[in-house]
This record gives structure tokens, C-alpha cells and sequence, in this order.
């Protein structure tokens, strides 16, 4: 599809308001009297319908599920993502069997009214299932428009409120000097913020870390399981006695210049949060991450109560209403929502207005179990609203790029997004054949009792 030939309708879009402005007969009073509702305005845009929906699962070094929307224009398109990682074929059949017939013949422009449809309408709404699927179709609508407007989706959402946006990475290693070292290559790379995580000495294969494979092997990516899922030890009393001594060490080491960050996971109990959240206020963290389980909304009150470090939460949120406690009592500094599993840009967009009102700022969710489109979403997000406070991100391999082109860009510690139409990112469907579906399955964690552990 060529972006350009949008581009004479836009400037059409143009001349019709300043006709109209002028008092051009027949386009100050709307349509002519007599004409239908779905004639097109003299001189505008012709009514757009959606044709079809299609369902793309593939795995190009790990399994994305995208949602390509077609159009009655022909060469109009939309893509967007809705990977949930380790139930990736729940949200692709919720999409085949049940959303997609829904979608015939509405008009793709109608974003606000399609979400509300898609959430409202069955009754049985939320879960990161359905809100996954939603999201699938609201950032291909997003595409969509802004491909039809000649426009970059941020424009869209009123343009530019910075240059780009502040970006962090991973670094970690299974001893304190590996990390360190983890660290000085992302600087290196330009990063000015790094998420650091350790192994944990007598616990196998903590969260974060990876044996025998470095940072940027892992890049925020859980190997793939064929099998059935990895399973690892976690002890909270060795985790809060280490983590304390890391951040330490990287201070002694890289000085105060280097902004770092650290992701508890969800896996503390609320005093043992607290206390850690205390026992790293020396070492002045940007932000850490989810310490307590989603379901804990009043427990974060104790952590506040016992330390000044901020708090960034919300990855395991699926929508707007889950975010209104912590941000309305000020609980935490940072919303960190999964853009593609709470719904997508349309309430994404929500979440932050809401959040700028109590002085909450923005970290979406940026991992690489989600795909470029969702990546590039967040970006066009973050350049254009206030409160955007940092951009979690990963380099996604080769063999991804050659399936999913496009997306954001990364220079001297900031992602940008281009001024292509949309959100600038596409799916080539012949390559996507070539690397189909493989189970996989997130990790699971016990205790060394043998009971379960959030992972």
C-alpha cells in the first residue's frame, strides 16, 4: 500500500474546511437536503467498511498473534497486535469465532463506539483474554485512521509533547560483577536507565536471569517452552537479603549518573515489600517495579508509609477501573500498564489522563512477549501526552523484523516513532507462514516446601 496516495485526501479534508469556514453552499448546513447519510459530503471522504478480519498466529523466534483488518479501500489497511503470552490460541479464537463476525461491515473509523461495543456488549467483559482481542482490533483501527488521514498516530492525539521518549532496558547476570557489566554495554549502547535483577544465591533460575546467556541474548524474552512449563525456586528471605547488596554495588561502582530500576515481579507479600522498598532508599531507584500482586491495592499504603523509593505498578492490570485506587490515593509514581492487555491505545489514552490528574506518570509495559505494533503504540503514547514518565523496551531479532517491519527506533537512551502514516509498523504474511504456532508456556514458581510461588 502506498502511504502517499492518502495524502491528496487529507489535503481535500483540508479545502473542505476552509470552504466551509468561507460558507461554501452545501457543506456549512452538512449533507444536501434529499441526500443519504451514507453519500459521501461533496469533496470528502467516501464511506469506509470494514471487510474482513484476519487472524495471523506465527512465531519468528517467539509466538505473536496479530489482527490484520481489511478494508472497502482498496490497499487500506490495519494492523495490530494481540499476543498474551502462554494462552496466545485463547485470544486468537476469541478473535476467529467470536469478534471477528462482529466486525463485518462496521465502519473502522468509529473507534471510541467499536470499543464500547467489543467491551460492553457481551456481558461477560474483562479478562486478559478479551482485553487482549480488543486490543488486537483497537490498534488496527488506530493504523487504520491514521494511515487514511496521511497521518502518524500521535499526530492524531494531538501531536508532539517532547522529542522522544526516555527509554530502559534489562541487564542481568547470576553474579553482581555480570551485572555490572550488563549495565556499562547498555550504557554504552546509549541507555541512560537500566532494570537490573540478579541470580539469587541458592535459588535456580531466578526471574529475570538465565543461565548461560546474557542480557541481550535475553533481551526480556522467556525462552520458548516445547514441553510443559519451566518451574522456579523463589525464598523471599535470600531475594530481600540479596537485592540490597546489588544495588550497593552498582552504586560503588557506576556512581549516581545511571538511573537504575529494579522488578520485584509481583512475587512479596506486603511487609516484606515494604521492607524492601525501605532498605533501597540509599541507592535512589528511578522506580520499583509491581512489588506487590494486583490484588493487594490497599496493601500498597504500607509501603508508602515506610519509604520514599517510588513505585511503578500495573502489568497485570487488564482495565481503566483497576488503576483508579493506587492512582487516585497517590500509592504509586508510575502506571505501568500492558497496553495490549488492557484494551489497547483507546484505553490506554484513558488511563493516563487519569493518571495525570493525581501526578502519576506513564511506564508502559514494553516487553518482548508483545509485538512491534503494541511497541509502537506505546511510543506514539508517550511522545504526546504530559505525564509520559519512561518507555520500557527490547531489541527484537531478525527474523522478528523480517515478519513484523517497522516500529520504533532507538538513539541515545530515547525510542522515537516515525511520520509514517499509522503507526508505521506492517506484517508480511507470506514470511509469517514460515514460522507457525509452538506451545509455549511462561514459567511457573514454587517454594522450597514445594508449594506454589507467584512466578
Amino acid at each position: 500500500m502506498s502511504f502517499r496516495s492518502h495524502q491528496p485526501g487529507r489535503r481535500n479534508f483540508l479545502k473542505l474546511a476552509g470552504a466551509a469556514a468561507l460558507g461554501a453552499p452545501g457543506v456549512a448546513g452538512g449533507p444536501a437536503r434529499g441526500a443519504s447519510s451514507a453519500d459521501p459530503p461533496a469533496g470528502g471522504l467516501p464511506p469506509l467498511k470494514i471487510t474482513e478480519v484476519r487472524v495471523i498466529v506465527t512465531c519468528p523466534d517467539r509466538n505473536y498473534v496479530l489482527v490484520k483488518i481489511l478494508t472497502s479501500e482498496p490497499g487500506l489497511y490495519g494492523v495490530g497486535d494481540a499476543t498474551l503470552n502462554g494462552r496466545e490460541l485463547s485470544v486468537a479464537t476469541t478473535l476467529e469465532k467470536h469478534i471477528a463476525p462482529l466486525l463485518t461491515g462496521r465502519d473502522p473509523e468509529q473507534i471510541e463506539d467499536t470499543w464500547q461495543y467489543l467491551y460492553r456488549g457481551p456481558y461477560w467483559r474483562g479478562g486478559p483474554v478479551q482485553m487482549t482481542a480488543l486490543a488486537g482490533v483497537d490498534l488496527a483501527l488506530w493504523d487504520i485512521k491514521g494511515k487514511r488521514a496521511g497521518m502518524p498516530v500521535y499526530q492524531l492525539l494531538g501531536g508532539r509533547t517532547r522529542v522522544g521518549a526516555l527509554a530502559y532496558t534489562h541487564a542481568s547476570g547470576e553474579t553482581f560483577q555480570e551485572v555490572e557489566d550488563a549495565i556499562r554495554r547498555a550504557m554504552e549502547r546509549g541507555f541512560k536507565c537500566v532494570r537490573a535483577q540478579v541470580a539469587i544465591p541458592g535459588l535456580q533460575d531466578t526471574y529475570g536471569t538465565a543461565a548461560k546467556k546474557s542480557s541481550e541474548e535475553i533481551a526480556g524474552r522467556v525462552p520458548q517452552q516445547a514441553g510443559l512449563p519451566e518451574t522456579e525456586l523463589f525464598e523471599p528471605s535470600p531475594y530481600l537479603r540479596t537485592v540490597p547488596k546489588l544495588f550497593a554495588h552498582l552504586r560503588a561502582k557506576l556512581g549516581d549518573e545511571v538511573e537504575l530500576l529494579h522488578d520485584v515481579h509481583e512475587k512479596l507479600e506486603p511487609v516484606y515489600a515494604a521492607r524492601l522498598a525501605k532498605e533501597l532508599e540509599p541507592y535512589h531507584l528511578f522506580f520499583l517495579e509491581d512489588p506487590l500482586r494486583p490484588e493487594y491495592k490497599e496493601s500498597f499504603r504500607l509501603i508508602r508509609e515506610h519509604s520514599t523509593t517510588p513505585i511503578a505498578m500495573g502489568e497485570l492490570f487488564n482495565t481503566l477501573w483497576d488503576c483508579v485506587p493506587l492512582i487516585k490515593e497517590q500509592l504509586i509514581d508510575y502506571i505501568r500498564c500492558d497496553m495490549d492487555h488492557i484494551g489497547g491505545l483507546t484505553n490506554a489514552r484513558k488511563v493516563a489522563a487519569l493518571a495525570e490528574a493525581f501526578q502519576v506518570r506513564t511506564a508502559w509495559h514494553g516487553p518482548g512477549d508483545i509485538a512491534p505494533p503494541t511497541h509502537a503504540a506505546n511510543v506514539h503514547l508517550d511522545v504526546s501526552i504530559p505525564n509520559f514518565g519512561i518507555q520500557e523496551m527490547v531489541f527484537f531479532p531478525d527474523v522478528a523484523r523480517e515478519v513484523l517491519p517497522g516500529g520504533p527506533t532507538f538513539k541515545d537512551g530515547y525510542m522515537n516513532v516515525t511520520d509514517s502514516p499509522g503507526l508505521g509498523t506492517d506484517i508480511n504474511e507470506e514470511v509469517a507462514k514460515k514460522y507457525p504456532y509452538k506451545r509455549a508456556y511462561l514459567p511457573t514458581a514454587r517454594r522450597k516446601d514445594g508449594s506454589v510461588q507467584d512466578w
